[in-house]
């Protein structure tokens, strides 16, 4: 009998998680570098068309760390096909830089404010394992109650060259895989991130 590891169920289970029923509240597109953010958009826009989101939350930042800003994604989601009224931000100002921490902490933060006890959260797919383990790891920590489900963004060539991780990383979306391997590794030995265990843990008692 083959021995699946649970790393593998993990990103298997992020990856192709199941969709919840009925409406969710919100759903937290992550912020993006320009050749990634269509990834994120039509994930949010079949949300919404869909029906299956009430609103689409993006950042309030203005551009700074790779990601474009409010105003300007704000912009590029409407071009895209996403209806102005399906579009709400969360607040992160002030802040020097922006990344996955630190939009997680401020959207749990924002969620529980509100009362949401649902929430969906779309990256770009060779992100969205970071994204969603690192969303996981605030809420056990400020909002146990919240359910969070995965759904990734459309996926985009793996060979096209593109920037990442605040602007600063530069590689093919297929290299950018294994530097994403290293940083769930690095955060979770500075304990920034939970172990893999606890957030499969998680998902298997969520439902």
């Amino acid at each position: 009998m083959i021995d699946v590891s649970e790393s593998t169920e993990l990103l298997l289970r992020i990856l192709a998680d199941v969709r919840p029923v009925g409406v969710v509240e919100r759903a937290y597109l992550f912020g993006q570098t320009q050749p990634n953010q269509e990834s994120v958009f039509a994930a949010g826009r079949e949300l919404a068309e869909q029906g299956r989101v009430q609103k689409l939350l993006i950042s309030d930042c203005a551009p700074k760390s790779g990601y474009l800003g409010a105003v300007a994604t704000r912009r590029a989601m409407i071009a895209s096909g996403i209806p102005a009224g399906m579009i709400e931000e969360v607040p992160m100002e002030p802040t020097e830089i922006l990344h996955t921490l630190i939009e997680s902490q401020e959207t749990v933060r924002f969620a529980r404010a509100q009362g949401y006890r649902r929430l969906i959260v779309v990256s770009s797919p060779f992100h969205q394992e970071r994204a969603f383990m690192t969303m996981v790891t605030v809420a056990l920590r400020e909002y146990p109650a919240l359910k969070l489900y995965s759904i990734p963004g459309a996926p985009q060539r793996w060979d096209e060259v593109v920037t990442h991780s605040q602007g600063k990383l530069r590689g093919t979306r297929a290299e950018l895989i294994a530097e994403e391997q290293k940083r769930i590794e690095k955060y979770t030995a500075q304990g920034d991130l939970a172990p893999r265990q606890m957030v499969l843990d998680y998902l298997r008692r969520r439902d």
